[in-house]
């Protein structure tokens, strides 16, 4: 009972981190606005002020609250992301925003320092040392454009910085325009949709021929085997078909020879007889005063 106890508390310990949340470094500085034009976006405050974005690149949930942003690699801790708020909680594949306004105390989505072009911005992990992903804003970023790192595969796992300016695209993830999805590759590539059809039937065929004979090799009914005769060796004979000659040979010619004949023939067949002998086998009559015809006559009366 005790090794019971100890593998099921092991299993309520570990099933919770691997079915949770996943880590900090799943999550990437995606767009930075340094200097917000009058079509910018407005702050709970009804500000516009700059902005930072986060990316969870992950299929899982990712919690950072704890976690510190900040444009100083000399003070990793500038500005902390409250750790007790539930909202900081970020999706697979979804986005947050930050404002730059310069007062953290504004509320758990703002930035204790403003954003400046040719500064740094990163992201730090819980443990105040360690960076996780960092994005440069460049001197010669002009108002009212922003800054991105934009996905290079259609599964958006690996990001690089444009070099260009882009227009703010807060909220949204950014892709290469000129990528595609497998959806719009499946529909450029099969327009009409037969290779879907064809691929969808086959994989239907072989999961029922694969049913059909797992079925019959664990439910179908199986056939009692015949028994197997033994076949009677070459030059062999068996003593039904001996005692048969025996029987011939009495009806046939009669006496006792006869029947010695056919049991001398079984014995010498199934090699219970040593002598080395030809196969032909012959004998004849003796006469005795018994089978003389002489004997038999009768003398007719005078």
């Amino acid at each position: 009972m005790k090794v019971k106890n100890i593998i099921l508390t092991a299993c309520l310990l570990v099933l919770p981190r691997l079915l949770g949340a996943q880590n900090v470094s799943d999550l990437i500085i995606a767009e930075i606005l340094a200097q917000p034009d009058s079509t910018g976006l407005l702050d709970d405050y009804g500000r516009r002020s700059g902005w930072i974005e986060l990316y969870n690149t992950s299929t899982g949930t990712v919690s950072y609250g704890g976690c510190f942003l900040t444009d100083d690699r000399n003070n990793l801790k500038k500005s902390l992301i409250p750790p007790t708020d539930l909202r900081t909680k970020l999706g697979p594949r979804q986005s947050v925003v930050f404002f730059a306004s310069g007062n953290g105390h504004d509320g758990t989505f703002y930035a204790g320092f403003t954003l400046r072009p040719g500064s740094t911005i990163y992201l730090v992990s819980n443990d105040g040392r360690t960076i996780v992903d960092s994005l440069a804003i460049p001197a010669q970023l002009t108002a009212g454009k922003s800054v991105v790192k934009k996905a290079i595969d259609l599964r958006e796992k690996v990001f690089e910085a444009q070099a260009d300016a882009a227009v703010p695209t807060p909220g949204a993830p950014n892709k290469d325009p000129n990528s595609e999805s497998k959806a719009q590759k499946m529909s450029r590539l099969d327009p009409h949709g037969f290779i879907l059809a064809i691929t969808s039937i086959s994989v239907v065929f072989c999961a029922l021929a694969i049913l059909w004979g797992l079925f019959n090799s664990l439910f179908s009914p199986k056939k009692p085997k015949a028994p197997k005769v033994k076949k009677a060796p070459a030059g062999s004979l068996s003593p039904e078909v001996a005692a048969a000659i025996s029987l011939a040979l009495e009806q046939e010619l009669g006496g006792e020879v006869y029947a010695a004949i056919g049991l001398a023939l079984d014995q010498y067949l199934n090699e219970c007889v040593h002598d080395s002998e030809s196969f032909v086998l012959t004998y004849r009559m003796q006469p005795s005063a018994w089978n003389r015809k002489g004997q038999t006559f009768r003398q007719l009366p005078k």
